[in-house]
């Protein structure tokens, strides 16, 4: 098999057969240059790209954009709900005065 192992799952942990960690005499220190020599053991290593690393927070962004739209479409059946609602008070209270006024003149 000749798939590339992952940062989790190293193709190989004999660090004979992996790529040299040796500093590049014509570089300074601490910079930031791909090494063309060992592509194949690097890519071994580094298989995450930046794009891979930041898919989690695209996922959590798009279910938050898709519960954000659930909630807005979900808004005007809510303010329906409460206006049937205070509708039914309202005329049961309508009712209640009716009957205490019919009553009243009854009596």
């Amino acid at each position: 098999m000749n798939t590339a192992g992952t940062i989790d799952r190293p193709l190989t942990h004999d660090p004979q057969k992996q790529a040299p960690m040796k500093p590049s005499t014509d570089e300074p220190a601490g910079s930031a240059t791909q090494d063309f020599t060992t592509t194949g053991a690097k890519d071994s290593r580094q298989n995450r790209t930046r794009e891979m690393q930041l898919i989690p927070e695209a996922m959590a962004r798009a279910h938050m954009r898709e519960r954000l739209q659930e909630a807005e479409r979900e808004r005007p059946a809510v303010r329906l709900a409460t206006a049937r609602r205070m509708q039914r008070r309202a005329e049961r209270a309508s009712r209640r005065a009716r009957r205490a006024l019919a009553m009243a003149v009854m009596q």
